[in-house]
C-alpha cells in the first residue's frame, strides 16, 4: 500500500509535469492526499484527468461569481479549486453558488473541504444526485459510496451552511442540569489547595 506521503509527492510531480506551476502542483498533491485519506478515488481521477487534459483543453476560471457557466468547454477542477481557496471569503457571502460544466468534479472536493475549515462552516457540495457534506476538513459525508462518480458534471451547487446546534434547548438544559451534580461547593480547604495557593513573592 502506498503511503500518503508517496501519494502527495507523486501527485505534485505529475501536476508539474503536465504544466502547472510548482505552487499549484503542491496544492494538487495536498488535495489528492486528502481524497485518498477520506476514501475517495483521488489517484484514479487525477490520472484520467491528466490523460485527457491536453486534448480537451479545459477552461480555467479566475473570478468566481454566484452563477458560473463555462464557454462550451468544461471547467478545469484544479484551477477552479485554487481560485475557490483564494476567494473563499468573498464567495462565502453568496451563501450558495452554482457551476455548469466541470470536468472530474471529485477533484474539486478536497479544495472545498479545506475552504470549510477556513471559514468555519460546513459546506454542501452537490452534483448529478451526489451529495457531500464537508465538515471543517475533518470528515466528509457522502450519500452513496457505492456509486461510480461521473467524469463530468453539468450542474453543480455549493451551499455554505450556517452553524447551529444539532440538539434542542430542552435537551441541553436537561443535560446541563444533570452535569450540575458534579459541581463541588468551594470550601476553605479547596481554596488553599488551588493552583497558586501558598506561593510567596520573593521579590
Amino acid at each position: 500500500m502506498k503511503s500518503f506521503s508517496e501519494i502527495e509527492t507523486t501527485s505534485k510531480r505529475a501536476s508539474r509535469a503536465v504544466g502547472f506551476s510548482w505552487g499549484i502542483a503542491e496544492e494538487v498533491g495536498k488535495s489528492v492526499r486528502l481524497l485518498e485519506l477520506f476514501g475517495f478515488p483521488g489517484i484514479k481521477n487525477l490520472n484520467q484527468y491528466y490523460q485527457n487534459k491536453k486534448k480537451e483543453n479545459y477552461e480555467n476560471i479566475k473570478l468566481i461569481n454566484q452563477t458560473n457557466r463555462s464557454n462550451k468547454k468544461l471547467y478545469c477542477p484544479i484551477t477552479l479549486g485554487v481560485s475557490f481557496l483564494d476567494q473563499i471569503k468573498k464567495i462565502e457571502s453568496f451563501e450558495k453558488c452554482s457551476f455548469q460544466g466541470i470536468a472530474y468534479p471529485i477533484l474539486l472536493l478536497p479544495f472545498l473541504s479545506r475552504c470549510s475549515e477556513i471559514i468555519g462552516k460546513k459546506i454542501l457540495f452537490e452534483f448529478e444526485q451526489n451529495k457531500f457534506l464537508l465538515n471543517f476538513n475533518i470528515s466528509i459525508s457522502f450519500n452513496n459510496f457505492q456509486k461510480e462518480l461521473p467524469a463530468t458534471a453539468n450542474n453543480i451547487e455549493i451551499k455554505f451552511l450556517e452553524n447551529k446546534d444539532n440538539f434542542s434547548d430542552l435537551d441541553w438544559k436537561n443535560l446541563y442540569k444533570l452535569s450540575e451534580d458534579t459541581f463541588v461547593e468551594e470550601t476553605d480547604s479547596l481554596k488553599k489547595g488551588a493552583a497558586g495557593a501558598g506561593l510567596t513573592d520573593n521579590d
